[in-house]
């Protein structure tokens, strides 16, 4: 029997997640699209406790009259590091903290994971309306 098989690597829980790290900034600007993007972006997969990496794409205007701070934003994704969730489930997680934190409607979290088992996985929460690109 090889070594890796039925192997399950440790992993934390989503409680580890540091939504408390999110910082937002003032900006007078409801109309204007925003767009970042990482590609280091990683969780654990909690099937197997491998880690997942992903591209992840954040679109928005910001309604509530907030924007996100990107240091505070990348702190944030760090802290997924040792997490185990699902793909889908992060996508959404993601989605929904930005969501509270800007207060806007018109937010769009997009994960592009690397292929993994030969699948190649996207997921998508948000809305598309009044999005532009």
């Amino acid at each position: 029997m090889a070594k890796a098989e039925g192997l399950k690597l440790p992993f934390k829980g989503q409680e580890h997640i540091r939504t408390d790290l999110l910082e937002t900034f003032d900006f007078d600007g409801k109309d204007e699209y925003i767009k970042t993007e990482t590609k280091e972006f990683i969780a654990v997969c909690p099937f197997s406790g491998l880690p997942d990496v992903a591209r992840v794409i954040i679109e928005y205007y910001p309604e509530g009259g907030k924007c996100v701070e990107l240091k505070s934003l990348k702190y944030y994704m760090v802290s997924f590091k040792d997490v185990g969730i699902y793909q889908e489930e992060a996508t959404k997680r993601i989605y929904e903290d930005l969501k509270k934190v800007l207060e806007t409607n018109r937010l769009k979290v997009t994960t592009i994971y690397n292929i993994r088992g030969g699948f190649k996985t996207t997921a998508v929460c948000g809305t598309l309306e009044g999005l532009m690109g």
